[in-house]
């Protein structure tokens, strides 16, 4: 319920003095008729909270007017909400230079863990992974439930695919997942720290075909600037080698400015975090809101109420509780 004249509702404030008023009055008030013995009397007598009714209704009868003259009003609302999603394949590198060290704890475990908040942050949209290395394959298709899309994201490691690194194939495989989608706006967020070395589809081939298809690639190079340690498992254990974190960073913008996408270089968690933010704020959903609202004016129901409780304090004063004055 709301109010078309809510100041009228100021008119409350006078029940204070009307009260204080009352109360000094009631106070100072003397018998109007003395008797020496009420006892006969007593048969006849009403409980004395009673003289109180009449002024009772009237303050009923104020609190019920002010909100008469603030006219309220009944509303009903309807609103209707369509949210436009976006379609996400997500493209993962897992090669073995991945488990650089120069992201914490490694380039891998780093791109799991924003990767997950990423996802998270974005309920409305069907995300999906793709996961490469010397192959590729389909870790999870298109799917809104994002909790388990998640857990899926965690279960990848590296050595679950042949190692390399076919960026092309991965494409590929993102585009084949995406092609047949009703959805208008798609996008692959492509994850890479190297340079493509294996596969049998070009990464420019496979740019063209997502851009035949209105998808566009936001890729990220993953990798510090200079030399990085990578963990090598040998017969003897775990190893470290030294390795040049430079790739092929042209092959990626081509990629990108191919398909309208871009394309951004990730030297730490922080810069990767920020990468993340980016592309959330350039992919935002299109949501339409529309809102209808009806007011039917409900003030007459607290008019008559005021007047019945005028009414009903008259018929009391006067003929309920009669006083005798000299």
């Amino acid at each position: 319920m709301a109010f078309s004249q809510p100041a009228y509702l100021f008119f409350l404030t006078l029940l204070a003095p009307m009260i204080i008023w009352y109360a000094w009055r009631m106070h100072n008030a003397d018998a109007s008729l003395r008797v020496s013995s009420v006892r006969s009397l007593r048969r006849y007598a009403l409980p004395s909270w009673m003289r109180h009714i009449p002024f009772a209704l009237r303050v009923i009868a104020v609190i019920v007017l002010s909100i008469a003259l603030a006219r309220p009003q009944l509303t009903n609302r309807w609103q209707s909400e369509t949210t436009e999603g976006i379609d996400i394949m997500m493209a993962l590198d897992v090669s073995g230079t991945m488990l650089a060290e120069d992201f914490k704890p490694n380039r891998l475990e780093a791109a799991k863990t924003l990767g997950a908040e990423f996802i998270l942050d974005r309920p409305n949209d069907q995300i999906g992974l793709v996961v490469f290395a010397g192959e590729s394959f389909t870790q999870c298709p298109l799917t809104t439930d994002h909790g388990a899309l998640v857990n899926l994201m965690q279960a990848v490691q590296f050595g679950m695919i042949d190692d390399g690194t076919a960026i092309g194939l991965g494409l590929a495989n993102c585009v084949n997942r995406m092609k047949d989608s009703p959805t208008k706006s798609k996008v692959i967020i492509l994850l890479t720290d190297g340079s493509n070395n294996a596969g049998d589809i070009d990464p420019g081939t496979a740019a063209e075909i997502a851009k035949t298809f209105g998808i566009r690639v936001y890729a990220v190079g993953v990798g510090s600037y200079g030399e990085a340690r990578v963990p090598v498992q040998t017969p003897q254990g775990t190893r470290y080698m030294t390795m040049d974190s430079q790739f092929d960073e042209n092959t990626l913008k081509k990629i990108a400015n191919t398909t309208g996408g871009a394309y951004f270089r990730a030297t730490d968690n922080s810069s990767l975090k920020r990468i993340y933010e980016q592309i959330d704020q350039l992919e935002k959903t299109k949501m339409r809101v529309r809102e209808y609202s009806k007011r039917t004016e409900n003030f007459a129901p607290y008019l008559l109420a005021a007047l019945m409780l005028l009414i009903a304090e008259i018929l009391v004063r006067y003929f309920g509780l009669r006083t005798i004055s000299n």
